[in-house]
């Protein structure tokens, strides 16, 4: 079995950063895109960023240049670095593995940005 395990949502100032962590843990033989999405209120769940095992990134454009996505393979362990925050940032926000030709998912972590 597979666990993610997110930490470091919370309440922030717009303008202001967090950074949250994405821990993988259980039987892993191999993980390979790590990814961050986020659902707001009444919204679908949107992809926000991934990287892959070679450390490709890819970007939502709407954080492309505010939120950077980084990942240690030795550790199991992804990273979002959010900077510049916005209100509309304000989401739940989830981690996503694939681990072992599966995919997994996080219990979620609240970001809430006051204006």
């Amino acid at each position: 079995q597979v666990q993610l395990v997110e930490s470091g949502g919370g309440l922030v100032q717009a303008g202001g950063s967090l950074r949250l962590s994405c821990a993988a843990s259980g039987s892993i033989f191999r993980i390979n895109s790590m990814g961050w999405y986020r659902q707001a209120p009444g919204k679908q769940r949107e992809l926000v960023a991934t990287i892959t095992s070679g450390g490709r990134t890819n970007y939502a454009d709407s954080v492309k240049g505010r939120f950077t996505i980084s990942r240690d393979g030795a550790k199991n362990t992804a990273w979002l670095q959010m900077n510049s925050l916005k209100p509309e940032d304000t989401a739940v926000y989830y981690c996503n593995a694939g681990v072992n030709w599966s995919d997994y998912w996080g219990q979620g972590t609240q970001v809430t940005v006051s204006s």
